[in-house]
């Protein structure tokens, strides 16, 4: 299952083994263990210096720059996300700690973990959300939706003064109501989406990159908080940065959402998918991205940028001066070139592959929908007697009236009615881990919308918020 293809410059001698320096077009390789169904890849992040494997079973295997050996990273709580930038590290397990590395966050011992959310002051706010990494910073959002930042702030990335404040191994509580963040592995800049919708950035700015506009392209450092006046149209998916550049992915708001992409900042090497420089975030035109495509995934490593649709397309521009674009050349591209991409074990479902950028090398791979700790997810999302009414009565059945009432919920009913009752009388008649295969199963053949599993996290992120204040409250 574990499907990965590699492409770009070659730092892992271990993992990819009698082949070029430089790889120019996509090749396959898997990882091999003992039990290879625990070993299923849920997330590969990846910057200059190191790249980590996150497995579903919890665990994580981290490389290093043109080092032999691989090193299973020692943390006793299950991981949950990993975040490489450049020179740092962080992993945020399921309990919502964050363990660290970085040498500036522990000039001490900047090769070993620590857990850096303990660091925050506010007892109450120590339960994470969400990690980025950036260029020598790491930020946190918390289930308050407050984001601290730690580290460099060389170019302000922290979003204070760099004269009087040039790094810090405390953690600084940068900006309250805050929904998302983004950064990138060797980006010196970011951004920070509030729950109104407005965007604000801060960094890095000497190549426009912040996306403020050509009146304040003189500004090489945006040192606070600044609010981006001009926003596409739409939600705000993701935002993904480079040393140079950002790409942001916007969703309208129609029946059927199209998906597209802006960038801004320096074209030149790196590319914005057009042919001049953008200090404001302008569409990616191409003809690759057809009516009826929509984009699935994007990443950015430091000056390339790749795409995949759901047309099973490959779509790539950037610098490419060791492969990292998959052409089969060295040639840089400017504006967006489709990839050829060897024949997928599991293209029909390319829903599930991913995309990640390193700093001249990529990986595409293949994670179907995390299914590890469905069961402890659904138990506490149908807490909320506002969302359904459940009789429980053993932890079986409260399983498999999760799985129906999801049913219920994500599929058409008016036009699968009698699919549904035929998944719930299969599904009650089996037991969990049987009720769990097939509800991968059908979530993976796209029956139920991808946006599932994130919905479901968000509810409970927000009754747990929900009822956190209201212990709070009943101290008072």
């Amino acid at each position: 299952m574990n499907e990965i293809l590699f492409f770009g410059r070659n730092q892992f001698p271990k993992l990819i083994k009698n082949k070029p320096d430089s790889i120019t077009k996509p090749i396959q390789f898997k990882f091999k263990f003992e039990n290879e169904n625990e070993k299923q890849i849920k997330q590969i992040s990846t910057g200059n210096y190191s790249t980590i494997f996150l497995f579903e079973n919890g665990k994580a295997i981290e490389y290093l720059k043109h080092k032999p050996e691989k090193k299973e990273i020692q943390i006793e709580e299950n991981i949950q996300k990993v975040t490489v930038g450049f020179e740092n590290e962080a992993i945020l397990t399921k309990e919502g700690n964050v363990f660290a590395k970085g040498k500036n966050i522990n000039s001490e011992n900047p090769k070993e973990f620590i857990n850096i959310s303990s660091l925050i002051e506010d007892t109450n706010d120590r339960i994470i959300q969400d990690i980025v990494s950036g260029y020598g910073s790491i930020y946190l959002l918390t289930s308050n939706q407050n984001v601290y930042g730690i580290g460099s702030n060389d170019y302000g990335q922290l979003g204070v003064d760099t004269i009087t404040f040039q790094k810090t191994e405390k953690l600084i509580l940068m900006m309250k109501n805050v929904s998302k963040i983004f950064s990138g592995n060797t980006s010196a800049h970011a951004f920070l989406l509030n729950s109104n919708q407005e965007l604000f950035g801060f960094g890095d700015n000497q190549f426009g990159q912040v996306g403020l506009g050509e009146s304040i392209r003189k500004e090489i450092k945006i040192q606070k908080l600044t609010k981006i006046q001009n926003i596409p149209k739409g939600k705000i998916i993701d935002i993904k940065c480079g040393y140079t550049h950002s790409i942001m992915l916007i969703e309208d708001e129609n029946e059927n959402p199209k998906r597209k992409l802006y960038s801004c900042g320096y074209y030149e090497n790196n590319g914005l998918g057009k042919n001049e420089d953008t200090y404001e975030f302008t569409e990616i035109k191409s003809s690759l991205f057809e009516n009826d495509d929509n984009i699935l995934d994007f990443s950015v490593g430091f000056d390339h940028t790749l795409i995949l649709t759901s047309n099973s397309k490959l779509i790539g521009f950037g610098y490419n001066s060791h492969g990292q674009l998959g052409t089969g050349d060295t040639n840089n591209q400017l504006i967006p070139i489709q990839i050829e991409l060897p024949k997928l074990r599991f293209n029909e479902n390319i829903f599930n592959y991913h995309i990640s950028c390193g700093y001249h090398h990529s990986f595409l791979y293949y994670s179907p929908p995390s299914f590890f700790n469905l069961e402890e997810d659904l138990i506490k999302l149908f807490e909320r007697k506002e969302f359904c009414d459940i009789s429980f009565k053993t932890e079986n059945g409260e399983i498999i009236e999760a799985h129906k009432l999801i049913l219920k919920y994500r599929l058409n009913q008016n036009q699968n009615q009698n699919q549904i009752e035929k998944l719930q009388e299969i599904i009650s008649k089996k037991s969990i881990q049987e009720s769990n295969q097939i509800f991968e199963m059908i979530y993976s053949n796209r029956i139920i919308n991808p946006k599932l599993y994130s919905e479901i996290k968000e509810i409970i992120n927000s009754n747990e918020k929900i009822r956190r204040n209201n212990e709070k409250n009943l101290f008072k």
